[in-house]
């Protein structure tokens, strides 16, 4: 049996530990930067393996796999590992224990999956010569994200990886199918809260008062020119307000209005610019209005790309392991990740995992509180992400 057949074998075989691993996680979610139970049972799971894994950034958890063969290459293999504050609606066995919190992205698979590659390349460490290194990464779904801190903390070094990869759901992408993007693929991410400040009062007399629903209204409203107006017409763009608050009354104008949204965008140097009109216009507006506006800005994630050399390599090596007719390109989206902290530091490449069953119902999309997975699935994704991190090691860089 050739080491391709003997991983996909081993993925197979498998398959049951992987998906108890993932209901275990699923029916056990942990918020962002509060996975520690989440933290020991991977950190336990890979010491049982016979590795010798380590913490860091508080609940993230790492671990470095050896070939036996000769080999310098490091691949780095990423999977986050929190979940979401949502309410489950679904009625399974596994549905989540945590009331009020949730795997609704994916991040349970993730981390089932590549516990399960781990085992896998442990149990082929003849097979390669170089390094792998885990990395279980906290935090994905809120800044600063949980990249941005490993990375600060040394995840990055000792051993320096030359490449980096993650895999992830996608649940508009029939499973056993995996979808592949070089170059800009997902977009920077930064939440805007605008407190627009005037002078309440009683409704029927505007001419006391400074109101600042109306303000408001008119800067929601002028601030889309910076998606429109400003932005280029090949420059994707996205600017949303999802939450609005006036704690007036019908015969009450408030004293102030609270609005907050997210603006993405694929291009640093736009992004920027965009930030400074967004901040310029809300207060202009506010301003000759009589009123005021203050404007803070969280700044999130970069954008993501990933490298176009890397990318090419894996999406041939996952044809090799999947077929050509199984492997797809993707377009771009304005949904953003932390693994982008990893692509503006090390050729990186961020690929997709098929996991929708329109047969089994299982359809609906990420952060929403029906979100589930096609459990097969999860024969497919540990056994791709080994043969990616198998093929990378014996890559060189005069190919």
């Amino acid at each position: 049996m050739d080491v391709l057949e003997r991983i996909k074998s081993e993925a197979h075989l498998l398959h049951a530990e992987t998906v108890a691993h993932r209901r275990h996680l699923h029916a056990n979610p942990e918020l962002s930067f509060q996975e520690k139970n989440t933290a020991d049972f991977i950190f336990d799971y890979l010491t049982k393996l016979g590795l010798n894994p380590s913490r860091l950034a508080g609940t993230g958890v790492t671990a470095l796999i050896h070939g036996n063969k000769e080999g310098r290459r490091v691949v780095a293999l990423r999977a986050d590992m929190d979940a979401l504050p949502i309410h489950e609606q679904n009625e399974k066995p596994y549905r989540s224990k945590n009331e009020g919190v949730m795997h609704a992205c994916g991040h349970d698979v993730h981390t089932a999956s590549l516990l399960t590659t781990a085992k896998i390349l442990k149990d082929i460490q003849d097979e390669f010569g170089g390094t792998v290194k885990l990395i279980f990464q906290p935090g994905e779904e809120k800044n600063p994200g949980g990249a941005s801190i490993m990375i600060r903390e040394g995840i990055l070094e000792n051993p320096v990886p030359d490449v980096v990869i993650g895999q992830h759901v996608m649940p508009v992408m029939e499973t056993g199918k995996l979808g592949f993007r070089p170059g800009k693929y997902m977009a920077s991410s930064d939440e805007i809260r605008l407190r627009v400040i005037g002078k309440g009062g009683h409704a029927s007399t505007p001419e006391l008062n400074i109101d600042p629903v109306l303000i408001a209204s008119h800067i929601i409203v002028a601030l889309q020119q910076v998606v429109s107006r400003n932005a280029g017409p090949k420059q994707p763009t996205v600017l949303s307000f999802g939450r609005v608050i006036a704690e007036g009354a019908t015969n009450i104008v408030p004293g102030e209005v609270n609005i907050a949204g997210t603006f993405r965008a694929l291009d640093e140097e736009w992004r920027k610019k965009g930030l400074e009109r967004i901040q310029a216009i809300a207060k202009g507006v506010a301003e000759s209005m009589g009123g005021s506006c203050e404007v803070t800005i969280s700044h999130g994630y970069p954008f993501l790309k990933n490298d176009e050399e890397l990318t090419a390599r894996m999406t041939r090596y996952a044809e090799e392991y999947m077929g050509a007719n199984n492997v797809e390109p993707i377009d771009l989206t304005l949904g953003s990740e932390d693994f982008a902290y990893y692509s503006q530091r090390v050729p990186s490449c961020f690929y997709r995992l098929g996991t929708r069953n329109a047969q089994k119902g299982i359809t609906s999309y990420v952060h929403t509180p029906t979100f589930d997975v096609d459990e097969d699935a999860l024969a497919i994704g540990p056994g791709v992400m080994a043969w990616l991190a198998l093929r990378e090691l014996e890559h060189k860089k005069d190919q």
